[in-house]
C-alpha cells in the first residue's frame, strides 16, 4: 500500500493506483473527459490536471501513478485556470452550442464540465468547419460536430470489443473521427454493439430511440439480465412512463463487465410484434376475446380430458425463468404424465454435457471470464458472431496481445479471419480433427506415451484423409496449442446434442491431454443455446418434440419467436393453448390464446452457461389483462387441484451438472 495525501486528506492505496482513481476512493471528484474506468488511461483531454508538489508543471491525474507520500492538490487557482482553458478550446473547435443538442441538460459530460467550473460562455469565437452528419448505421447517428476527441469510443471499439472499427482521421482541429477508412458506418465492419455510444460523454453518437426521450435524471434504471442467449450479460433498462427508453450495459457485472451485443442493446428496442392483449377462445371457427375465467375454463377441461387419454404434450420457453420452468414440470410432467414434456430446444445445446457429466459424477466445465487470463484460444464449432457475441468480443480482444486463436469449424467461420490456424473439417469428422490434433502432439512430442507415439503417424494420416485437412495444418495446430500455458476451450452449441455423446468425450479427454482442464483449472465451456436451456435440462425437460394423433399441446412461448420447422411440428396437434407475449402464425391457429409477460415484464432466476444463478428484475409493468407466466401456471395447477411446490433448487442439484452452480 502508498500513503498519498490529496487536498489534505490522507489515504492509502494500492501500489500502480493512479492519482484521479486515488482520488475516487478518497470521495474527491477531479473533472475528466477521455476517461473511463473501463478502458486504459489515455491523457488526451488535459481536464484532470492537478497539483503535485514537488512537480514544475501541473500533471494529468488520469495517468500519473502514486508514490509514496505524494501530496496533491485538485482545487486551486492554478487547476481551476487550466481545466477553464482546455474547456475554453474544446468549445471553439466544434458546434457545441447546447440548445440544439440531445445531451444538453445533464447527460452531456462536456456541458456539466462547464458549469462546474463557473462557465457561462466561452471567451474564443468558435472558428469551425461543419462536419457531416453519418446516418447511415441501421441503430445509431455518428454527429462529429458534437465530437471532442477524446476517442473514449475508439478505446472501447478496440479494447472492449476487440473489433477496431473507429479511428481518427487528419490531424489537430481538422481530426475527426471515421469508421475503418472513412466507409460509412453502415456499411462498415461494424457490429452493432453500441459500446460506443455508451461511453461517449457528449452527443457525438446517438441513437435512434432515446434521442430527445428524456435525460438521466428523467428515467428510471432497472439492473436486470439479458435473455437472448445463456450468457446472462448484465443490463441497465431504462425507462420513462413504463415505456422503454435505452439499454445499456451494467458495469458492474461480473458476468460481461458492461459490454453487450445488439441483441440485448438494440432488438429490443426495434420490437414489432403486437401484443397479445387478452385472453382469446375460438368459437365457431374463429378467435374470439373472452375472459381469463371463460379461456381457463376450457383450459381445464381439455386438458384434464388430454390427460385421462394420454394424449397431452406440453412446450415452454427457455426464456422464461427457473420459476415457470419449475411450475411447468410439475403440473405436466410430474402430475399430469403428459408426453413429450420439453422445451423448444430439446436440450439440443446441453444434452450431451449433462450425460458426461453424469458419467464422471461431477461438473467439467469452467468460468466464461477465465478466458481473460488465456494464451490461446481454441473455439471448436462454435458461431461467436451470430450466437453468443459477448463471448466472441471476449476473444476478438485478447488477439491485439498475441494470444493465438484456433478455430476448427465445418462450416465457414467469420472468426478465421482472425485465427492463427483454422481447420475446417468435412461434415461430420469432428471426432478425426481431435484425433489428428493428438497424433501430431505425440508425433511431435508434446505429448509423451511410447505405446501411441508409434502409430502417431498412420493416425495422422487417417484424420488427415478423414477430415480433408492437410497434414501441415494438424502439425501447426498442435505447435500452437502445445506452445501456450493456459489454452482455454469454447465449444459450440452444436457439439452438444444428443447425437454426439463420444465426440463430447473425447473433447473432455482432449482438453487434460493438453492441460486445459485439471485438478486446478477447467479452462472449458460450452455454449448452451437460449437463456434457461441448462435450467431446463437440469429438470429432465429435453426430450424430443414428437407428437401423435390427436395431441392437446400446451405452448408457454412467452415471447420467443418459434423457428418455423417447431411451428410446422406443432401444426400436428388437434387443439392447442397458447401462452403468448406476441401474436405469431401459432397464436393464430390455437384454440386458446394466454397473454402473458415479456422479458422486460418478467422477474425470476436463470443460469447461464458457467452456472452462475442469477435474477431478473422486472423492467417495465405489462398491460392490464397480461398475467406472469408463473401466475397463468398457478392458476391452471389450482383449478387441476395440483400442488405445487415454489422450492426448485433441490431439484436442480438432483441431476449432475457440467458446470458448477453458484450465485453471482
Amino acid at each position: 500500500m502508498v500513503s498519498i495525501t490529496i487536498d489534505n486528506k490522507k489515504i492509502e492505496v494500492p501500489e500502480g493506483t493512479t492519482v484521479l482513481r486515488a482520488a475516487e476512493m478518497a470521495g474527491i471528484h477531479i473533472p475528466t473527459l477521455c476517461d473511463h474506468p473501463h478502458l486504459t488511461p489515455y491523457g488526451g483531454c488535459r481536464l484532470c490536471l492537478v497539483e503535485v508538489e514537488g512537480a514544475r508543471t501541473l500533471q494529468p491525474s488520469c495517468t500519473l501513478p502514486v508514490s509514496n507520500n505524494m501530496v496533491v492538490k485538485t482545487d486551486t487557482p492554478k487547476t481551476k485556470d487550466a481545466r477553464k482553458f482546455v474547456l475554453t478550446m474544446i468549445f471553439s473547435e466544434r458546434n457545441h452550442f447546447c440548445p440544439y443538442c440531445q445531451v444538453s441538460g445533464g447527460d452531456c459530460e462536456l456541458q456539466n464540465a462547464a458549469y462546474a467550473e463557473g462557465m457561462t460562455h466561452w471567451p474564443i469565437q468558435p472558428n469551425y468547419v461543419p462536419f457531416e452528419v453519418d446516418a447511415s448505421h441501421p441503430y445509431f447517428i455518428l454527429e462529429n460536430n458534437r465530437c471532442i476527441l477524446c476517442r473514449r469510443c475508439v478505446r472501447a471499439c478496440g479494447e472492449l470489443i476487440g473489433n477496431f472499427t473507429l479511428g481518427i482521421e487528419e490531424r489537430g482541429a481538422k481530426s475527426y473521427l471515421i469508421a475503418d477508412l472513412g466507409t460509412p458506418l453502415g456499411e462498415s465492419t461494424c457490429v452493432s454493439c453500441g459500446s460506443c455510444l455508451q461511453v461517449c460523454p457528449t452527443g457525438a453518437l446517438i441513437d435512434r430511440w432515446s434521442a430527445y426521450q428524456g435525460k438521466e435524471k428523467e428515467v428510471e434504471h432497472h439492473k436486470t439480465i439479458c435473455v437472448g442467449c445463456s450468457i446472462g450479460c448484465g443490463i441497465d433498462v431504462l425507462t420513462r412512463d413504463n415505456r422503454l427508453v435505452r439499454i445499456e450495459g451494467d458495469w458492474d457485472s461480473p458476468v460481461n463487465e458492461g459490454v453487450i451485443c445488439k441483441v440485448g442493446r438494440f432488438l429490443p428496442m426495434t420490437e414489432e410484434r403486437m401484443r397479445v392483449l387478452t385472453p382469446m377462445v375460438r368459437k365457431n371457427g374463429a378467435l374470439k376475446a373472452a375472459t381469463w375465467e371463460e379461456a381457463m375454463a376450457v383450459v381445464e377441461q381439455k386438458v384434464k380430458e388430454a390427460s385421462q387419454q394420454k394424449n397431452l404434450a406440453a412446450v415452454i420457453s427457455t426464456r422464461l425463468p427457473v420459476e415457470a420452468i419449475s411450475l411447468f414440470k410439475q403440473i405436466f410432467a410430474d402430475n399430469l404424465q403428459a408426453a413429450p414434456v420439453t422445451t423448444f430446444e430439446q436440450g439440443e445445446t446441453t444434452a450431451a454435457s449433462l450425460k458426461l457429466a453424469g458419467q464422471l459424477g461431477t461438473s467439467y466445465e469452467g468460468k466464461l471470464n477465465a478466458i481473460h487470463q488465456a494464451d490461446c484460444i481454441i473455439s471448436f464449432g462454435a458461431d461467436m458472431l451470430s450466437n453468443h457475441q459477448v463471448a466472441g468480443f471476449f476473444v476478438k480482444r485478447l488477439l491485439p496481445k498475441k494470444v493465438n486463436l484456433i478455430t476448427i469449424n465445418k462450416s465457414d467461420d467469420p472468426f478465421a479471419d482472425f485465427a492463427n490456424c483454422s481447420l475446417k473439417p468435412l461434415k461430420g469428422s469432428y471426432l478425426d480433427v481431435i484425433n489428428g490434433i493428438t497424433a501430431a502432439l505425440l508425433k511431435l512430442g508434446y505429448i509423451i506415451d511410447p505405446a501411441k507415439a508409434t502409430k502417431s503417424s498412420e493416425e495422422l494420416q487417417k484424420a488427415s484423409l478423414n477430415t480433408s485437412i492437410p497434414t501441415e495444418q494438424f502439425l501447426k495446430t498442435a505447435h500452437l496449442i502445445a506452445s501456450s500455458e493456459n489454452p482455454f476451450v469454447i465449444l459450440g452449441d452444436s457439439l452438444n446434442t444428443n447425437g454426439n455423446p463420444d465426440l463430447l468425450s473425447a473433447l473432455y479427454h482432449f482438453c487434460h491431454s493438453i492441460n486445459a482442464v485439471t485438478d486446478s483449472k477447467k479452462n472449458l465451456i460450452g455454449l448452451k443455446g437460449s437463456a434457461n436451456n441448462l435450467t431446463a435440462s437440469l429438470l429432465g425437460l429435453d426430450q424430443k418434440l414428437t407428437l401423435q394423433q390427436n395431441t392437446v399441446t400446451y405452448l408457454a412461448i412467452g415471447d420467443e419467436e418459434v423457428s418455423e420447422q417447431r411451428i410446422k411440428t406443432l401444426e400436428k396437434s388437434s387443439f392447442m393453448i397458447v401462452q403468448a407475449s406476441y401474436h405469431s402464425k401459432l397464436t393464430a391457429n390455437a384454440d386458446v390464446v394466454l397473454p402473458t409477460e415479456n422479458w422486460l415484464e418478467c422477474k425470476g432466476t436463470y443460469i447461464n452457461l458457467d452456472g452462475t444463478i442469477q435474477t431478473a428484475q422486472a423492467s417495465l409493468v405489462p398491460p392490464d389483462e397480461v398475467k406472469s407466466n408463473q401466475a397463468i401456471l398457478e392458476m391452471i395447477a389450482s383449478a387441476l387441484n395440483i400442488p405445487i411446490n415454489s422450492e426448485w433448487k433441490s431439484v436442480i442439484i438432483e441431476r449432475p451438472s457440467p458446470v458448477l452452480l453458484n450465485s453471482d
